[in-house]
């Protein structure tokens, strides 16, 4: 017993000529015969119209100018904030602040993320977001696009400042990373896998401050630990509190096996505005150099080992330490009035500072305590 077929599917029948017909009576079959004599019909009536198009000149179709374009408005003047923000506000006040940049190099193109610092175009990213471009775009908010022009770069901190020529910018506040404290809310805003139609923001709080991150070429100091996502592409973007303003510039994020892991890395503003003011001034960086070899020291207590400051191994002859009257074997515990307490937090203090500063450095030195008045160096990076 063959199974009943629903409507749409009733058999065929194969006629001797080896073609399939309708059955008898099929729906579907009458319906195309009228399809096909509607399309007989109109064939013939195209023929004649063609046929009477030979006696009758026809009308030329009227085309319509091509529109004017301008450009849309520009962005309306920053919120009034209430005593507390919420994220939906400190996000629309420093979406404008941010852009996307697209570069392309000789062998290859990318794209990053940028944040409007100050009013005369100058736009701060990072370094590996331009490095090596031979064309660099630039996207706002609205969507206008603008050649931008690399003013300089520091691999050292992976900061970067490129300029446009647009008079209507809305630069982004700036905030500090010194008083930041573990566990506040923070946001970033980029332009995270090249999308179109705007940034993107993400919520979460500081998690974590001095981070470092070693194994490349430059590797990096201080930097502040976000949970906020930060996607590939998003490099160069900001980092800003709960009243929107800029306290860092995302530069890394950290994978695992089965991709990110929900750790992402700013170049606190401290030090990022330092770096993009001498490249605006100057077009280089003189980070400061100390003249030493050195690791972390650690003292024992009750059973622990707690990091106390850096054990001098070794003075480069001629350095600023050496001048200064360092030796081997000092430990440093104190760098302009800043505690010293790792290699890593010594190297991030000295990238807040630059050749020629005279700063206090604290010491012990066997049994005794002494000060160290030190006109640092210049690192060649």
């Amino acid at each position: 017993m063959s199974a009943s077929l629903p409507p749409w599917q009733t058999p065929v029948e194969e006629t001797s000529t080896g073609q399939s017909a309708g059955r008898r009576g099929d729906p579907w079959a009458i319906a195309l015969g009228i399809i096909g004599g509607v399309t007989l019909g109109v064939g013939l009536t195209f023929a004649i119209l063609g046929y009477v198009g030979v006696f009758e000149e026809p009308t030329p179709p009227t085309i319509p100018p091509a529109p004017t374009l301008t450009a849309p408005p520009a962005t309306s003047s920053a919120p009034t904030f209430v005593d507390e923000p919420t994220a939906a506000v400190v996000a629309a006040f420093v979406a404008p602040s941010t852009v996307a940049i697209e570069v392309t190099s000789f062998l290859t193109g990318g794209s990053g993320s940028g944040v409007i610092y100050g009013s005369d175009g100058y736009i701060l990213t990072n370094n590996h977001v331009v490095e090596d471009a031979t064309d660099v775009s630039v996207v706002f908010s609205d969507g206008a696009r603008f050649s931008g022009e690399v003013v300089g770069a520091d691999p050292v901190t992976d900061i970067a400042v490129v300029l446009v020529d647009r008079e209507d910018l809305r630069p982004i506040s700036i905030g500090s990373s010194a008083s930041l404290v573990i566990g506040q809310p923070a946001l970033a805003v980029g332009n995270p896998l090249g999308l179109t139609g705007g940034p993107t923001v993400t919520a979460g709080i500081i998690s974590a401050l001095d981070r470092s991150l070693g194994g490349a070429s430059n590797p990096l100091y201080g930097l502040v630990q976000t949970d906020a996502p930060i996607a590939p592409g998003s490099s160069g973007g900001a980092l800003v509190d709960a009243e929107g303003r800029l306290i860092g510039i995302t530069t890394a994020i950290a994978l695992s096996d089965v991709g990110p892991a929900d750790l992402g890395f700013a170049v606190p503003i401290d030090i990022a505005i330092g770096v993009a003011n001498d490249l605006i001034e100057t077009g280089e960086v003189r980070h400061a150099l100390l003249g030493i070899q050195g690791d972390t020291a650690w003292a024992n207590e009750d059973g622990a080992e707690y990091p106390v400051g850096v054990l001098v191994n070794s003075v480069t002859d001629g350095s600023a330490y050496q001048t200064a009257g360092g030796q081997v074997n000092d430990v440093i515990v104190e760098v302009d009035a800043q505690p010293v307490n790792t290699i890593e937090s010594l190297l991030a203090q000295l990238r807040r500072l630059r050749e020629g500063d005279t700063v206090a450095v604290h010491i012990l030195r066997s049994d005794t305590q002494t000060t160290l008045d030190v006109t640092l160096g210049r690192l060649n990076p």
